[in-house]
């Protein structure tokens, strides 16, 4: 079962694997708690046939708070169900909010 509701989450935590602290441990903690809590949550295809395919995307600027750098990623459905995904931290900052979006 893939789980794209706690894709962020887990990219934000992925980021201090090789030196976590307390405050990290105690996030991916609450990850765990939380899967435990959903586990019919998660990617379901539908029976119906729907061909709709839907494309959605979205950037931020300068989210992360240590780096400044932004967050981009995009969802792809057919009909209502999620096909694919991804979030990325971006490899250089932007100077203006009109890069990250273009």
């Amino acid at each position: 079962m893939t789980r794209p509701d706690i894709s962020y989450a887990v990219q934000n935590l992925n980021q201090f694997m090789h030196k976590p602290k307390k405050s990290h441990m105690e996030g991916a903690l609450r990850v765990i708690r939380y899967l435990k809590n959903a586990p019919g949550l998660g990617i379901m295809l539908t029976s119906k046939v729907c061909k709709q395919l839907s494309v959605y995307c979205d950037a931020d600027w300068a989210t992360c708070p240590m780096t400044r750098r932004s967050v981009s990623g995009f969802v792809v459905k057919i009909g209502d169900s999620l096909i694919s995904w991804k979030s990325k931290k971006q490899n250089t900052m932007s100077r203006i909010f009109a890069e990250e979006e273009y």
